[in-house]
């Protein structure tokens, strides 16, 4: 057979071939990145619970003592600063101050003048003719009259005489002497002013008599009682409270 003629066949391409070596493209790899190493989760803590605060017991009852307390402890300190600094309350027995005064009546005495002449570090000096409360000088423990109400008449180094039911003062403005009850404002029924005295008021005293001069009704300077130091003077009487159908200014 002429093999021109022979029909000619083409490969199977489905035909096994002898196992061989085979190579295979292989992608190119991608160079890894390192995976960060991974946060671990954080370490629970533990948890203490703060210990419930214990409700501490109430007492409503000494909160009231206290503000009872403090309220009385207020009420006598300013009782005190009022009397010491502003004024105080007195009550009038006795005549010796007839007609002006009487048994009964309750005055008020102004504290201030005292009060501004300590603070500027002088001594209070009362004006003649001025009604004022003073310390008895003679006190002592056990006696009734320890303050006492009179009206000023003579200052410290002047002269004061009381003589034929008159009373005289002398000093550097009137050496002839002058009657002081010519410029005070009392009772007519008192002309004649009991006494026999002639004395020189001594530095720091004052003299004084009662608006009741005729006979020995009052306790002054012209018996017994004697001048009156400036450091036992209240004050001046500002005005009298009591009676209600009498309140009046001095």
């Amino acid at each position: 057979m002429n093999p021109e003629n022979q029909p000619q066949t083409k490969p199977d391409q489905n035909q096994n071939f002898p196992p061989h070596a085979a190579v295979s493209a292989t992608p190119p790899v991608a160079p890894s990145i390192p995976t960060p190493p991974a946060t671990p989760p954080p370490m629970a803590k533990s948890i203490i619970d703060a210990p419930t605060p214990v409700a501490k017991k109430s007492y409503p009852w000494m909160k009231d003592l206290l503000g009872i307390f403090l309220f009385i402890a207020a009420v006598i300190i300013g009782a005190w600063l009022i009397n010491t600094l502003v004024f105080r309350s007195f009550s009038v027995t006795g005549p010796s101050m007839e007609d002006t005064m009487y048994t009964g009546d309750r005055i008020i005495v102004n504290r201030v003048p005292m009060t501004a002449a300590a603070v500027s570090g002088k001594t209070y000096t009362p004006q003649r003719g001025q009604v004022i409360v003073f310390k008895n000088p003679l006190y002592q423990p056990g006696m009734e009259d320890e303050y006492i109400v009179k009206r000023v008449i003579g200052l410290s180094g002047e002269r004061v005489v009381v003589q034929n039911c008159d009373v005289t003062v002398y000093n550097d403005e009137h050496p002839d002497g002058f009657n002081p009850y010519e410029k005070f404002d009392v009772s007519d029924n008192e002309l004649c002013v009991s006494g026999d005295v002639d004395r020189i008021v001594p530095d720091g005293e004052i003299f004084v008599i009662g608006d009741h001069r005729n006979g020995q009704y009052s306790f002054d300077s012209r018996n017994g009682l004697s001048t009156v130091p400036l450091g036992d003077v209240v004050g001046p009487v500002g005005f009298r409270l009591f009676p209600l159908n009498k309140i009046r200014t001095f």
